[in-house]
C-alpha cells in the first residue's frame, strides 16, 4: 500500500524526527516500501549574502547532507530501502516538490504540539497536510 514514504526532517531538532522515522520504518517494512529522508535548507536572504562566504550555500548543503547521512545510518532502515535528499527553498513547497519527484504515496512527519501562533499563521505541517497529493501521517511529540 505504501511503497514510497517521505520523511521530512528538520536538522535543527533531529530528535523530533525520530518517532516519524520509526513509524516510516515499520510501514516500509510492512509494505516492502522505501523511505526517503528529506531536509530543506532555507534560502540565504539577499541582505545577508554579502556578509557570508561565497561558498556559504555549498557549505550548508554539505553539512546538511552529512547530518542526514548520519541520521540515515542510525535509522535502522536497511540501506536498500533508504535514500536521502537535501533541497533548498520554502519548506512545505519543497516537501511537496519532493513528493512529486519520487512519487511518494505517504508523508510521515513530526510536528510540535500546536501553539496559538500556529492557529493564526499556520505551520509547515499544516500546509503539507492541506496541500499534499498523498496521505500524510503527522506524528506528534509526546508530552
Amino acid at each position: 500500500m505504501f511503497k514510497s514514504i517521505l520523511v521530512p526532517i528538520d536538522l535543527v531538532d533531529p530528535a523530533l524526527a525520530q518517532p516519524a522515522i520509526a513509524t516510516a520504518a515499520k510501514l516500509a517494512d510492512s509494505y516492502d516500501g522505501k523511505v526517503r529522508l528529506l531536509h530543506v535548507l532555507a534560502i540565504t536572504p539577499v541582505m545577508l549574502a554579502e556578509y557570508v562566504p561565497a561558498d556559504f550555500d555549498d557549505q550548508q548543503r554539505q553539512s546538511a547532507e552529512t547530518a542526514l547521512a548520519e541520521i540515515a545510518r542510525n535509522s535502522g532502515i536497511p540501506p536498500h530501502r533508504l535514500s536521502t535528499n537535501v533541497r533548498q527553498g520554502g519548506i512545505y513547497h519543497e516537501i511537496l516538490e519532493e513528493v512529486a519527484a519520487i512519487g511518494a504515496d505517504l508523508i510521515v512527519m513530526s510536528s510540535h504540539r500546536p501553539a496559538m501562533r500556529s492557529y493564526f499563521l499556520g505551520s509547515n505541517a499544516g500546509h503539507v497536510v492541506r496541500y499534499a497529493p498523498c496521505s500524510v501521517l503527522v506524528v506528534r511529540e509526546s508530552d
